[in-house]
């Protein structure tokens, strides 16, 4: 996988290259080939595009000039600035680039941030005006910059002119509308406001959970603290693994409200507007995009820890493991919260890494160094134990949570899956079979807790019929999950239903194409079908593979002397 994403990888520059060469115009190129900056251009730009953004910046500020001649060259730039944290040099080039009469959609939206951000609201509006009016085409940006003119104009309304001037946003963008329209009543200090925020988070479509923390931080501003604390205790019954709402609920515990969002203050409204769409962006795998509005974001409310947490996980997501640490380390002073939160992702980093022993060793620590363990913590640990192999230390504490928690606990199901995997991997099938048996019993339709049962009892050559009739169900649940379709297809094999058989697994070998136990399945389903010339090749194809395992290397080899 790795060597076919880095020929697509080569292939979109060579692409690119070629691009740029029939593009641009040929003076502009010999200009630049003559003074060697030629190849900075390609390098920043591939960095930019890979997401690394120091070194690409490190690159496209040696250039200058180029952006009379490729106006892409600038709007790179631009990002680079952004996503280096350059927000002065940024501004300084957005200016730059308007003497010049090059100026574009992001260096318009710098420019109204920084005036923003610096409490100047006419250039703001000014420049979010010339924005708004290029049009740009993802409709996203365009309802963001409809937004920002709206809040840079807000003292020119009072609430209800506010209120009409929000109704002629875009209708396509009803949940931030919603939003938007709880931040005018805080704004205002409308006597609405208490109602438009409990009408927000008890939206039954939506997620809104987020926005218990600012209700709350709200109350604790106009002195409700006891009612703040009301608030985000209710939430994390119904939420009970939001990172801001832990968090705060901490700071509330010691009665230190660290003041990150002010509703008052358009320029933070104006942050979590841009937050919202850097969340959809990722959502969509934008990353660099998305890591733009982000720093903007952050740039217009330094304080607001949380929208670090994304632009790490945008990072993680792009494989910039270097630059994630860095944000998860910094997160970790942040508070107790922040300090579980980023140890967990900081484990998952190193795991990437290749580096077990360090991450269960800071996992570890972590977990012992908590002054307060929920549930929730000693879950998240145990699993981290088991998916670790380290089977017999998770049994402790994901018993230690059952004997905490009753039946319909929201976690229990989880939790004797979890057990029960984790009894069956060091053979002890009696726990295991009993624990897998509880979580189906209290919630029946888990598709991979029927299929890990089902399929361990079809290896143990019990309960096929049955397990045949789970997997199917699992199969409904979840249908085309290559681990689901093998199993049913090998229950089908064990009935001796070799033709129904070989239909699903051969849909598996294409859902997984480098399981070297699915191959081996599919297999012995094109044996006991005549197929014998197909089954070796399969067979053949699995001895190649570098994940078998030996055991199976041994029955394969027997399998191609013997034959079924």
């Amino acid at each position: 996988m790795k060597s076919i994403n880095y020929i697509y990888k080569i292939t979109g520059q060579i692409y690119f290259v070629i691009i740029f060469l029939l593009v641009s115009p040929a003076q502009s190129l010999d200009k630049f080939s003559k003074s060697n900056n030629i190849s900075d251009y390609f390098s920043g730009i591939l960095l930019l595009n890979e997401n690394q953004y120091d070194k690409s910046f490190d690159f496209l500020r040696k250039l200058n000039g180029l952006e009379a001649s490729h106006s892409n060259y600038s709007v790179k730039y631009l990002h680079s600035l952004i996503n280096s944290k350059k927000f002065k040099e940024a501004f300084n080039y957005s200016r730059r680039l308007e003497k010049q009469k090059l100026d574009n959609f992001e260096s318009d939206l710098i420019t109204g941030i920084f005036y923003l951000k610096n409490s100047n609201t006419l250039l703001a509006q000014r420049y979010f005006l010339k924005a708004k009016k290029r049009k740009s085409r993802f409709i996203l940006n365009n309802y963001v910059l409809n937004s920002l003119y709206f809040w840079s104009s807000i003292n020119d309304f009072d609430l209800s002119k506010s209120i009409n001037e929000l109704d002629k946003i875009d209708v396509r963008f009803e949940n931030l509308k919603k939003i938007q329209t709880v931040f005018l009543n805080c704004y205002f200090n409308s006597p609405n406001t208490k109602n438009s925020f409990k009408s927000l988070i008890s939206d039954k479509e939506t997620d809104f959970s987020r926005y218990n923390y600012f209700y709350a931080s709200y109350l604790y501003d106009i002195g409700s603290m006891d009612e703040a604390r009301d608030v985000i205790n209710s939430a994390l019954k119904i939420y009970p693994r939001n990172l801001l709402l832990n968090q705060y609920k901490l700071d509330l515990d010691k009665n230190t409200n660290k003041q990150s969002f002010n509703c008052k203050n358009a320029g933070h409204t104006v942050a979590e507007i841009l937050y919202i769409t850097a969340n959809a962006l990722s959502s969509q795998s934008i990353y660099s995009l998305s890591n733009f509005y982000l720093n903007l974001a952050k740039y217009l409310n330094e304080d607001f820890n949380s929208y670090e947490t994304l632009v790490a996980e945008n990072l993680y997501k792009i494989n910039n493991y270097d630059e994630a640490k860095k944000i998860y380390n910094n997160l970790n002073k942040k508070g107790k919260a922040f300090q579980w939160y980023s140890s967990k992702q900081l484990a998952r980093i190193y795991l990437k890494e290749d580096d077990q022993d360090k991450a269960l060793e800071l996992i570890s620590n972590a977990y012992k160094n908590l002054s307060q363990k929920d549930i929730y913590d000693t879950f998240d640990y145990a699993e981290f134990l088991k998916n670790n192999e380290k089977f017999k230390q998770s049994i402790i504490y994901y018993t230690e949570i059952i004997n905490k928690i009753k039946k319909d606990h929201p976690l229990y199901a989880d939790v004797t899956d979890g057990r029960g995997v984790a009894h069956e991997r060091i053979d002890e099938w009696k726990k295991a079979e009993k624990d897998l048996l509880s979580s189906l019993e209290a919630e029946p339709d888990q598709a991979y807790v029927i299929n890990y049962l089902a399929y361990s009892w079809i290896e143990q050559g019990i309960k096929i019929q049955k397990s045949l009739e789970m997997l199917r169900k699992a199969n409904e649940l979840r249908s085309n999950d290559p681990y689901i379709t093998d199993s049913l297809g090998w229950a089908l094999f064990k009935l001796e239903k070799f033709k129904e058989a070989k239909e699903y697994l051969q849909l598996a070998v294409k859902l997984l194409p480098g399981d070297p136990i699915v191959k081996d399945h599919y297999g012995d389903a094109l044996w006991k079908n005549g197929d014998e010339i197909q089954a070796r090749y399969y067979w053949n194809f699995v001895l190649g593979l570098k994940n078998t395992e030996e055991e199976l290397k041994k029955t394969i080899k027997e399998k191609l002397i013997k034959g079924l």
